[in-house]
């Protein structure tokens, strides 16, 4: 059956992203060892890691992101040249929506084409569940994003991977957001990371 998830990593003070993001720092400065946790899930003792780090790669049926998530460049496309962070072959393999207010035509790369929706997140959203069929729709960021699907209604399984360093500024996830009615389903831990998973109560 369809869900419509998110998993989202967060810093101890609740941020998904530093200050000053760029092509130098896609993450923001101070973020390097925020995501750390899936590049050693492979070693002894990560074996957390390693099943969550899997979650993330598990088949989707659409994704829903923001602009900052697909790159970093602001205001009209300067031109198509920027393919996104993601490389030839995008890790997603489904169909990914990207909030945007400037129009663009569909990116096809290998396994992933990215549709650029310039009329809002529900927009969005609703052409990502046409999208997924029988599949989940993983909303998949960046922070803006995920406060705008919470305050939609629409998530209803939010997983965080919590790790125990501060960064101070930047893009808390969720600043601003009524609260939800977390309910927390799974936790698991790791040497680097929490792994929280909630049902969303609403």
């Amino acid at each position: 059956m369809s869900r419509v998830v998110c998993h989202q990593t967060v810093s101890l003070d609740g941020f998904t992203a530093g200050p000053d993001q760029s092509l130098e720092h896609p993450m923001g400065v101070g973020t390097e060892l925020l995501h750390r946790w899936q590049f050693r899930s492979g070693e002894p003792g990560h074996e957390a890691d390693a099943a969550w780090r899997a979650g993330l790669l598990a088949p989707l049926g659409a994704v829903v992101m923001g602009r900052n998530m697909f790159g970093p460049v602001r205001g009209e496309w300067p031109d198509e040249t920027w393919r996104g962070w993601w490389g030839d072959e995008p890790p997603y393999h489904a169909p990914v929506f990207v909030l945007t207010h400037h129009e663009r035509a569909p990116l096809e790369l290998t396994g992933t084409t990215f549709h650029f929706v310039t009329d809002g997140f529900d927009a969005a959203f609703t052409r990502a569940r046409e999208a997924a069929g029988a599949g989940d729709v993983r909303i998949a960021g960046g922070a803006a994003t995920v406060r705008q699907a919470l305050a939609a209604g629409v998530v209803e399984e939010l997983a965080l991977d919590v790790v125990p360093i501060l960064i101070g500024a930047g893009e808390r996830l969720l600043d601003g957001v009524t609260d939800p009615g977390l309910v927390p389903v799974e936790v698991v831990h790791s040497p680097l990371a929490t792994h929280v998973r909630y049902r969303v109560g609403r």
